[in-house]
């Protein structure tokens, strides 16, 4: 029952249409330098909707942080390192909705080894919740089954994101949740 005067605190979180992640989707295969760390301001791509972003290396020796700046789904400044490890797919924790600069880390080995930049399968929230107060996840309009991987932050918007159960398709994502901020 509604108390009399109050708002509704459910809301419908209409992420948009999300494809699945590529490991290459902001930044392809880009040279480490040798001696100083490579600064990246121009991308292949943006993320399609504000997502966690994962890197990876080309061979065994890539090692390193990568350092990503950008935007929050609400617009303000955010960064995270990520550490490299070799040819495994790191996944980051916070959402970017864009990407405006990367340094990668100078080269350990030999100067034939590259870094890419990709996006992940956390989905940003526009709200900042204090705990997981999910109530649904809907892809595609159909209710997923099994409920969603949540992260909250009561202070931190990049870091509220939703990992849904199945793939992304670049169908429309929905999460409803209940206001808790």
């Amino acid at each position: 029952m509604k108390i009399e005067g109050s708002q509704v605190r459910v809301r419908s979180c209409i992420v948009a249409a999300a494809a699945l992640g590529a490991d290459a989707a902001i930044l392809a295969d880009t040279a480490m330098a040798a001696g100083a760390a490579t600064v990246v301001a121009v991308f292949a791509g943006q993320p399609d909707v504000a997502r966690n972003l994962t890197v990876k290396g080309n061979d065994a020796n890539v090692a390193g942080d990568v350092v990503i700046e950008g935007l929050d789904i609400g617009g303000d400044a955010i960064s995270e390192t990520i550490a490299l490890a070799g040819i495994a797919t790191v996944a980051g924790t916070k959402a970017f909705a864009s990407i405006t600069q990367a340094t990668l880390p100078v080269w350990a080995i030999a100067d034939t080894e590259r870094v890419r930049i990709g996006t992940g399968a956390r989905l940003g929230l526009p709200v900042r919740l204090n705990r997981n107060s999910v109530i649904a996840a809907f892809l595609a309009k159909a209710r997923e089954a099994v409920a969603p991987t949540v992260a909250v932050n009561a202070a931190a918007l990049e870091s509220n994101t939703v990992t849904l159960d199945s793939a992304l398709d670049g169908s429309e994502v929905i999460v409803d949740l209940y206001e808790t901020h």
